[in-house]
Order: C-alpha cells, then structure tokens, then sequence
C-alpha cells in the first residue's frame, strides 16, 4: 500500500478548510436550527443575506424554511456582540450577551451621549417597549418607536435604532416572528423560554472552542475580534480547551481548528474545484480580523467599494475569493450575473459550468423554480 502523503498548506487548502468547517462543503448540516447552532452566531445585518448563508449550509433548504425557522423560535436574531445583527440558537443568546453586553453598552458610551441617551432614557424605553409588548404581543420596528416617542423618547437621528439595541443586548427584548421583510419585536423572556446559563470563564471557554470548530482554521486573534472579548480572556481561555484542538502552523501564525478538520489533510481537502455564490457578509470573508487567507489584499476593495462597510455578495473558488455576483431585484427577476476579478479572461468554462449550477440553486433557494 502506498504511503499517504499529508495535504502541504497553502492559502487555497487554508480556505478549502475553513469551507469544511463552516459546511459550506460535504454533507453540510441537516437542518436550519442545526446549522446556526453549529455556528454559534452567524452574521445577519442583512436578513435575505442571512437567510440565504443558511440555506448555503443545508442541502435542499429553501427561503421559506429559514423564515419559518425564525417563525417558530427555532433561532433568533439580535445585537450579541460587535453591534451587528446576527443569528443564533435561542438557547445561546442569554449567556453569550451576559458575556458582552456591558462591554457592548459601554463602548456606546460616546454616541449615546451624542444622541442625548441618557440611563434614564433607557428606563423609560425599556419600560414603554415591555408594556407595548406584554402578554406575548409583538410589535413592529415603527409601532416600538411610537411607543418610545410617548413615552417621551425621540427616535430621530438614529436614537430609535440605539434604543432599541440596547433594549435587545440587555435582553429586555428580542427580533422575533417575520412580517413580510421585517422582524417584529418582542420579549426576550416570552419568545425565549430555555436559555442555559454559563459562567464568564465556562461561557468564554465553550464560545470559543464551538468557534474554532465551525470557522477553524483560525486564531486567537480573530476569535478575539469576531466575539469582542478581550485578548487577555481568550488565550486563558484556549488554555483550558486546546488539548480539544488540532493547531496548525502556517506563515509564522498558529491556527486552531477541530480534529476532524485538520484529518481532512491527510486524506485530500475537498472544494478544489469548488465553485459557491455566498452572499454579502457571509462568515466565510466575515468572520476572521484577517481575511487575507481567503481574499486577496489587491481585490479588498472590490468587496467593500469605499470601505463603506456593505459586502458585497462573492463568487468562491477553491477556498478563496475569485469575485462578486449580483442578483437584480434581489433575484426575484430570476438574473443571477458573475462579476469575476479577471475582466478579462472571466471564469474558467468548468468553473462556469459550475457557478450556474450555484445560480439554479439561488433560484430554487428563492422558490423561483416553481410555476
């Protein structure tokens, strides 16, 4: 039998394995709540956006499975860390914001005095959202500002917005049901009934290690990054789960990830030839401080036009960032167009072949396939 020759690291295999780790490749997850609970927390500031990175990690999940999903509780999007909206199982929020939140709010400190937001303020916001809210009712985002407004709290200016983040990272409130494109509000306590309850250092251990997990290859740093926790809380934190954890060392930089993962060295990491269309903001680009494994430095802004913060949706092949594609009307129309890096040469015919293959999915995704 011949000898099996281990996978050499490369930037290409670096990102091949961190599409194993996130079930971008393989069998991916069996279900939409398993999905985001693997993750942990899946950036969602833009819901179809988000919808569709799930639907990318189940097979044969459509649009509407994912909203019923968010329907049904099954997973729930709020503000747990970084200001950013994101989805999670409905069992983690609780202990995941008890970790961040008053960092959170702290470091709001300066514009909520720019908005006039004083402690005070948050108390009659909170106590005008909870009455507005009670006996499981649930409002929208203009019917919650209304009630701020008389309870004598102004929503202009992006007060509203801030209020209400705050409300959701005190976890007073929570995004709830969907109403057409928008989230209706509600109480954290009515919509979530079962949340487990962690210590700071078991929480952060745990955060960290189902972390490494799902986005591995990564470091300390970018874990550090993505969940906001301090540097010095996440290497005592690694001390206590590393002997979990598979370590690669790849550019002068230690990278941890599960075991399973780093195995796939040793027997061919799969999506070399592996075409995907992910949408803007996807955890694959997003979720590392250093993105550079998957995108190359010279197309960065080409992702972020102006480093204005809206990514676009890109074009992955063989684990890195190759373009972006756009989908007119949000897809509705049925267009799915490839924007590839190289104007002049495009994608490859194979490469091609495969991206339309991604674009019926997207279709199918959206429920155009049927008559």
């Amino acid at each position: 039998m011949a000898a099996q020759v281990r996978t050499r690291l490369s930037r290409s295999v670096m990102g091949r394995l961190r599409l194993a780790s996130q079930g971008l490749t393989g069998p991916g997850f069996e279900s939409v709540p398993g999905a985001v609970r693997v993750m942990t927390a899946m950036q969602a500031q833009d819901l179809q956006a988000s919808l569709w990175a799930v639907g990318q990690r189940v097979p044969g999940s459509r649009a509407a499975d994912v909203r019923a999903s968010l329907d049904r509780g099954e997973i729930v999007r709020s503000w747990p860390m970084r200001g950013t909206l994101h989805l999670l199982a409905p069992e983690d929020l609780k202990w995941i914001l008890d970790i961040t939140s008053a960092r959170l709010i702290k470091g709001l400190a300066g514009r909520h005095r720019e908005l006039g937001i004083s402690a005070a303020d948050i108390e009659a916001a909170a106590d005008a959202a909870l009455q507005r809210v009670a006996g499981g009712a649930a409002a929208s985002r203009a019917e919650l500002f209304q009630a701020f407004e008389q309870a004598g709290q102004s929503t202009a200016g992006q007060r509203g917005i801030h209020l209400l983040g705050t409300l959701c990272q005190r976890g007073l409130l929570v995004l709830g049901p969907l109403a057409g494109n928008q989230q209706l509000v509600v109480a954290f306590d009515d919509w979530i009934k079962d949340s487990r309850r962690l210590g700071r250092e078991e929480g952060i251990a745990e955060w960290l290690l189902r972390y490494l997990y799902s986005h591995g290859p990564a470091t300390e740093r970018d874990f550090a990054w993505w969940s906001g926790i301090p540097l010095t809380e996440v290497r005592a934190a690694l001390a206590e789960v590393r002997d979990q954890l598979a370590e690669l060392d790849f550019e002068g930089r230690q990278y941890w990830l599960s075991p399973e993962t780093e195995a796939l060295l040793d027997g061919g990491v799969p999506a070399q030839r592996t075409v995907l269309a992910l949408p803007g903001f996807d955890e694959f680009l997003l979720g590392y401080t250093d993105r550079s494994i998957a995108l190359p430095a010279q197309h960065a802004d080409k992702i972020v036009p102006g480093g204005n913060g809206v990514f676009r949706k890109t074009i992955v092949a063989g684990g890195a960032v190759v373009g972006t594609w756009a989908a007119p009307g949000n897809g509705r129309s049925g267009a799915v167009v490839p924007e590839p890096f190289d104007g002049v040469n495009g994608l490859r015919p194979a490469a091609r072949k495969s991206f339309e293959l991604q674009a019926a999915k997207y279709r199918r995704f959206l429920g155009l396939d049927r008559p």
